[in-house]
């Protein structure tokens, strides 16, 4: 059963998908002139604007949960495979693909917001919902749904589980199915609260978990100052194999940045949208704008801290693609959090596996209940009436076993049953947005307008030319007067 697993997920993520997301945030990096860059204060800005209502959340909230999501156990095991594989120069291309993502997360956060309808008294949206209204391909809308419900139900929480369970196994020594049954109760008592529990208990354990995991690194990084200039030539020179000591990496490198970057910070993998269209907002390109920050968020910051204190301490191996190691510091350690936790250590002997057990613990319980929130949403535009309740209970029964079955499972099996339902879902959704393109520019064009004119941007579609944007025409034409008055 490996074998056939392992021989799909390197069907799905041959250099073809790293081709296309490369691509993808390379176009949209160029039409959009930067955007990523122009726009960083305005993100900030935007990001603790606005409020929930009773149909949606604050963009602060839909913030957090895409952070959820995107904050799991590839910010710290993920970095860790990515060094192991590909050496230090792998960071460099996970900053990369951060950079050039950031601008695709933006349009298919703007999409799934334009695209998104109310669905048992709250917003829904996301590529399924987009690729309906936007592309009229039922038929393919369908085909994501299903794909990423089986993969955020089935697939991907055993990866995050497994390293919860792992990590506790190690820190405390408690059992791996006590550790996966407490996990599956807390998590059973949050998914059965609906979107709006989701988005408070996101609102308020995301900010701190990421905000004391960066602190740790800093504190690492402040402890080695003067070595951050080696530590960066070093990323950079092996990201382009000029590193000696690194030398033949080069295509693994790049490989594994992307991969692990892409599995870390979701960018324009079909993800976050989900997130984003929940949120309520007076113009889509708020919240896209929003979104393109959380990119940055989970991988130049906490991917980052990861990497620096794994390199300040030396503390991880590097596997030679011919057999054996190139770097070999740690022997004996597998690949994964102990690289983390092994550079803690160094600094707070004692420390490192409980720092590490206790991120994950957050990281990855808050990235399973992102999880659950997107295949809930996709499950609702499949069950469109809404009137076949027992799906929803099949879900929640579904992703709860998962969650267990997956802290006692391998965690090679886990990881590469995530890879492949990261990388469906990235084929479907990049090939998607790059088809559906135009009204996210537009959305984009015309909220320049407004800010340049001083105007709160509200947004109306069918002055626009788009069409299906059937919740923006109800909502928002009060604001829309106003707007027109002033």
């Amino acid at each position: 059963m490996e074998e056939i697993i392992n021989a799909v997920n390197n069907i799905v993520w041959s250099n073809a998908l790293i081709i296309l997301c490369l691509g993808a945030g390379v176009y949209f990096s160029i039409v959009t002139r930067f955007l990523q860059i122009r726009y960083l204060r305005e993100m900030i800005r935007l990001l603790f604007g606005g409020k929930s209502s009773d149909k949606g959340v604050s963009s602060f909230q839909a913030f957090s949960i895409a952070i959820a999501g995107r904050v799991g156990t590839g910010n710290i095991a993920g970095v860790a495979t990515a060094i192991a594989m590909g050496g230090p120069g792998a960071i460099f291309w996970m900053w990369m693909i951060a950079l050039l993502g950031s601008s695709s997360a933006f349009i298919e956060a703007t999409l799934g917001q334009i695209y998104k309808q109310v669905k048992n008294g709250e917003y829904r949206g996301g590529p399924a919902f987009y690729i309906e209204k936007g592309l009229g391909m039922k038929w393919y809308a369908v085909i994501f749904a299903v794909a990423t419900i089986i993969s955020m139900a089935l697939f991907l929480p055993g990866v995050q589980s497994n390293s919860i369970a792992s990590g506790m196994n190690t820190a405390f020594q408690i059992p791996v199915a006590v550790t996966g049954a407490a996990v599956t109760i807390l998590l059973a008592l949050i998914i059965f609260g609906g979107v709006k529990r989701i988005g408070k208990v996101a609102e308020v354990v995301v900010p701190f978990m990421a905000g004391a995991y960066i602190l740790m690194a800093v504190v690492i990084i402040l402890m080695n100052i003067t070595e951050v200039p080696a530590m960066l030539s070093l990323i950079i020179s092996s990201a382009f194999d000029i590193e000696p000591a690194f030398a033949g990496v080069f295509g693994l490198a790049i490989s594994w940045g992307v991969k692990r970057g892409i599995y870390s910070n979701e960018a324009g993998q079909g993800t976050a949208p989900h997130a984003a269209a929940a949120a309520e907002v007076s113009h889509p390109v708020k919240q896209g704008l929003v979104q393109a920050f959380s990119v940055y968020v989970d991988t130049l910051f906490v991917c980052t801290a990861t990497a620096f204190m794994i390199l300040f301490t030396g503390k991880y191996n590097v596997l030679n693609p011919e057999g054996g190691f190139i770097v070999e510091n740690l022997p004996g350690i597998a690949i994964g959090p102990e690289y983390t936790q092994q550079a803690v250590n160094t600094y707070f002997p004692s420390l490192g596996s409980v720092f590490v057990a206790v991120s994950l613990l957050f990281f990855a319980f808050t990235t399973i209940m992102a999880y659950y929130y997107i295949a809930e949403t996709n499950l609702s535009y499949l069950n469109d009436k809404g009137n076949n309740k027992w799906m929803l209970w099949v879900l929640r029964a579904v992703i709860l076993i998962s969650t267990f079955y997956g802290s006692v499972k391998t965690a090679e099996s886990a990881w590469a049953l995530g890879d492949i339902g990261v990388g469906v879902i990235a084929w479907l959704n990049v090939v998607a947005i790059l088809l559906l393109q135009k009204p996210a520019l537009r959305a984009l064009k015309d909220y320049q307008a407004q800010r340049k004119a001083g105007i709160d941007p509200v947004f109306d579609a069918a002055k626009l030319g788009i069409r299906n944007a059937e919740e923006w025409e109800k909502t928002h034409q009060p604001e829309l007067k106003k707007a027109v008055a002033r």
